[in-house]
């Protein structure tokens, strides 16, 4: 592969970036993606792919089969949702959509799987077949698993299946990635303390306080990571939210308290520790202090764990176009998390990062900030990326 595809698809780029506009201009949460999905499905079948829709509710697949005779499959992933952030980039196409935007750049994966599709429906001299898997819901809203438990594999089998995401904290035209656990678990925990409530003026002794619970058990949390959790592994426990009591009522000492937050790890056993301590903790100083408590653990996404020989055939792909020195293949863990672990669980896989930094130290406004947009600059090298890992995978024998 040299850097030919690039160069074909740059006579593109203005229609593309428009197509990204326009899906930055228009961003729908997940599950939610009616207008994305049938925008996506329109182009595909206009560039005479075949096309299968409501995959997982709003899911789209496409289907391109190669010319010479093979019979490996693989997947190629992109995700399609926004989130619930308020724009601020003052953009000519910034969101049309109150409270929303694509701040994340599904819009530019979306994007670049569609110039892939074009570009495959035109160049099929590969062995096999190559699915397009457009997901809606990768924000918290579970698309990847309402896509698989549709069936997606068992109706669109895949040898193996690749993701690709903008990074716009590394420069342009530079990739990222590592074999193993990527990108961490997301977990939820909610904790609510209840105790008998009370005066905090004149009877504070005759109360079971529970803020003093909540208190011992926020900072009691991070001696998980420092005394439970191994030097050489990582995890993160943060608080996002504690809510009890009255603003009216600041002499009311609540009967009820509840604190909620994440969980970030990157293999079952700490996981498992995580969730266990959480709760011991809890149950422990409710019971020290004469209340009770009730807690919830959630686990949402597992890990991101990359697969060796598909990470390799990754890697290939991106150094292909660029040179191996614009390729980290030991890239640092990422604390993260995305859905496509669920499909790294159904299928081998790999992960990859592709740099959207175009600041003076080649970086731009972070992912899930009210600034951040993704670089249209970028559509013909994530193009020819795709294009790449079709050519190593479906390109010649494999062993």
């Amino acid at each position: 592969m040299t850097r030919s595809v690039i160069d074909a698809v740059a006579a593109w780029q203005p229609e593309l970036a428009a197509i990204r506009q326009d899906i930055h201009a228009h961003p729908e949460l997940g599950m939610e993606e009616v207008r994305t999905s049938a925008l996506v499905a329109e182009h595909l079948r206009g560039w005479g792919l075949d096309v299968t829709t409501g995959v997982g509710k709003l899911g789209v697949v496409a289907t391109v089969r190669g010319t010479r005779p093979g019979q490996r499959v693989i997947g190629l992933r992109a995700d399609m949702d926004a989130l619930p952030i308020p724009e601020a980039t003052g953009l000519p196409y910034a969101s049309q959509n109150p409270g929303l935007m694509h701040a994340c750049g599904h819009d530019g994966h979306t994007t670049m799987l569609l110039g892939a599709a074009r570009y495959l429906s035109e160049n099929r001299d590969f062995a096999g077949t190559v699915h397009l898997i457009f997901q809606p819901a990768e924000e918290g809203r579970g698309g990847a698993k309402a896509m698989l438990d549709d069936g997606l594999f068992d109706r669109f089998p895949c040898d193996a299946i690749y993701g690709l995401h903008n990074k716009p904290t590394i420069p342009a035209g530079q990739f990222s990635t590592r074999t193993g656990p990527a990108l961490a678990s997301a977990d939820r925990f909610t904790v609510v303390f209840r105790g008998t409530g009370g005066h905090g003026g004149s009877a504070p002794h005759l109360a079971s306080d529970i803020t003093i619970v909540q208190a011992h058990f926020v900072l009691a949390l991070q001696t998980i990571i420092g005394r439970n959790v191994a030097a050489v592994e990582s995890a993160v426990l943060s608080v996002g939210a504690i809510i009890g009591g009255s603003l009216q009522g600041s002499n009311v000492m609540p009967a009820e308290l509840t604190v909620t937050g994440t969980s970030r790890s990157y293999t079952p056993a700490v996981r498992n520790l995580l969730e266990r301590r959480i709760a011991e903790l809890a149950h422990g100083f409710a019971a020290l202090h004469g209340a009770t408590a009730d807690v919830n653990y959630h686990r949402g996404v597992p890990p991101t764990v990359n697969h060796k020989e598909q990470t390799v055939v990754a890697v290939a792909a991106a150094s292909a176009l660029v040179g191996d020195t614009l390729v980290n293949p030991n890239a640092e863990l990422v604390m993260g998390a995305e859905d496509f672990s669920l499909m790294l669980e159904a299928r081998p896989g790999a992960f990859m990062f592709i740099g959207g930094g175009s600041g003076p130290e080649g970086k731009s406004p972070n992912l899930h900030t009210p600034n951040f947009d993704f670089n249209d600059e970028i559509i013909p090298l994530g193009v020819a990326y795709w294009a790449s890992v079709v050519e190593q995978e479906l390109g010649g024998p494999r062993g």
